[in-house]
């Protein structure tokens, strides 16, 4: 029986996991991919303090490091494929037909990647349409890339492809970014990024692989044809709770409702970095969830 099973192993299921070993709790951490969750793709981070201008695989690693040397034993590779929640013990299964028994569980499974949902999208997948601009941005160099979406992860995916490819075309919907200033300030400088304001994807479309998109101007309702190479969707992301969505509360959007305590609706359970709702997902919003949860973790053991 153990005290903590933390699901997930992003910047929050690390947090936890030190604050775990720190606290002198029994637990366990699972995790299906690689730690780190999504900063493992982002290229450069900048924002989290006392450790500026570092790339997300490079912080993704420290964290791992940091959260191994204290718990080492505690990390899992496998993955959940259901739970059951309601009852004080909980049961954790997993693909390697395991069921963990705990007293308390802490959800971190953070978000995955957003869909344009346009025809051609799903058929290009892999050839020509991607999701993370750092790892397949190598693929386009010296050619021609649109990055759809206009928050800070479009911005940083076009700055960086901006790098490689010959031309970055920006789609937006509105006709304002809402990338930080800082972002924004080095896109406008940008000699060979252009963006298309108050725009949308109709489809995606090529024959073995991507060789334009059809966009909609939303103001004049006009279609025109913008020929690419590649394209770099960043339009947000989803939460990866649908695991547990029939047993915790979840909003209209489906990110787990837990507040600062990251307590959920079910007593033992928790909620911790991007699955939970929130105003502000980033890196540093995540790490303050994992610990704030091992303490009403604690308390929550302590009765």
């Amino acid at each position: 029986m153990y005290d903590l099973v933390i699901i997930g192993c992003g910047p929050a299921g690390l947090s936890a996991a030190i604050y775990a070993a720190r606290a002198g709790l029994k637990f366990i951490i699972l995790e299906e991919n690689l730690a780190g969750g999504q900063i493992i793709n982002t290229y450069e981070i900048d924002n989290y303090p006392g450790i500026p201008a570092i790339s997300g695989s490079e912080l993704a690693a420290r964290m791992e490091e940091h959260a191994r040397k204290l718990a080492g034993d505690s990390f899992i590779d496998d993955t959940v494929t259901s739970a059951v929640l309601n009852d004080s013990v909980k049961k954790i299964f997993t693909a390697e037909h395991k069921i963990y028994e705990t007293r308390s569980c802490l959800i971190a499974t953070g978000a995955t990647h957003r869909k344009l949902g346009v025809p051609g999208e799903d058929l290009f997948s892999g050839i020509g349409v991607s999701y993370c601009a750092t790892c397949d941005g190598a693929f386009f160099k010296g050619k021609n890339v649109a990055v759809i979406g206009g928050g800070n992860t479009a911005a940083m995916d076009a700055l960086y492809l901006s790098g490689l490819c010959k031309n970055v075309c920006i789609i937006h919907r509105r006709n304002v970014l809402r990338a930080d200033k800082l972002l924004q300030d080095k896109l406008f400088a940008a000699d060979n990024i252009k963006i298309f304001w108050n725009s949308g994807v109709d489809e995606i479309y090529g024959n073995e692989q991507v060789r334009g998109l059809k966009i909609r101007d939303i103001k004049s309702d006009s279609v025109s044809d913008l020929s690419v190479d590649g394209i770099f969707v960043a339009v947000g992301i989803t939460p990866a709770s649908a695991l547990f969505s029939a047993s915790v509360n979840t909003d209209k959007e489906g990110y787990i409702i837990a507040d600062e305590t990251c307590m959920t609706n079910i007593p033992g359970v928790f909620a911790a970095g991007d699955v939970r709702t929130k105003n502000l997902r980033q890196v540093v919003t995540a790490v303050s969830d994992g610990a704030n949860a091992v303490t009403s973790v604690r308390q929550y053991l302590l009765g």
